[in-house]
């Protein structure tokens, strides 16, 4: 892939990340959030979250299949993006699903209460936590720091998808098609991964890169 077509893909991969969070707030203060607004900020926010890691997961399987290295470059950009809607999201639900609009009105024991009581918080609280040690150590600081213990902490990637697809398909009172189609990809995913990882280890691998 040439320098130029990764600067049109780096301009597409922004605008599709950006899409998401410009529409919400138009939709907000311009257009119409529906009938259960809180609702929609939720889920809008999650969604987003949930599709940019999937897509900054599957970089790495593409990169190898293509030999497009370049691509590499956007796994960060979306891990950053998706880590940004997760926040934007669990934000809404602090805010509004636990009143917690000042610091003097939260109460932090409701919110313990509520993560273990309902299974589906509690998978997207684990999602949530997975990826905030990867947004923290994203800078090239810390890739220097770590070395490669950067790459093994960065597997947590996984874990807040799987977390994440769970979360979703555990929230979705009505069943629908959507979150079993994003715990699938995640499952593929995975096993591309310890399928190469196998293959890496017994030697096989010739064509995929590091």
């Amino acid at each position: 892939m040439s320098a130029g077509a990764m600067r049109a893909v780096k301009v597409l991969v922004w605008a599709a990340c950006i899409w998401p969070g410009a529409n919400l707030f138009h939709k907000a203060f311009w257009g119409d959030l529906g009938v259960n607004p809180v609702e929609t900020l939720e889920h809008t926010s999650g969604e987003a979250a949930l599709v940019i890691l999937l897509c900054s997961l599957a970089i790495t399987p593409v990169r190898r299949l293509t030999g497009w290295n370049r691509l590499q470059s956007l796994r960060r950009l979306l891990g950053l993006w998706a880590f940004f809607y997760a926040l934007g999201h669990l934000s809404f639900y602090i805010l509004f699903d636990q009143a917690c609009l000042y610091w003097s009105d939260c109460q932090l024991n409701a919110v313990v209460d509520d993560v273990m009581k309902r299974k589906f918080i509690l998978s997207g609280m684990v999602a949530f936590f997975a990826m905030l040690p990867l947004a923290l150590t994203s800078t090239k600081g810390w890739i220097r720091r770590l070395g490669k213990r950067w790459q093994t902490l960065h597997r947590l990637a996984y874990v807040a998808g799987a977390a994440g697809a769970t979360h979703f398909i555990w929230k979705t009172k009505v069943p629908e098609p959507k979150p079993f189609i994003y715990g699938g990809i995640i499952l593929v995913l995975l096993a591309v991964r310890v399928i190469y990882s196998w293959r890496k280890r017994t030697g096989e691998v010739r064509k995929w890169g590091n």
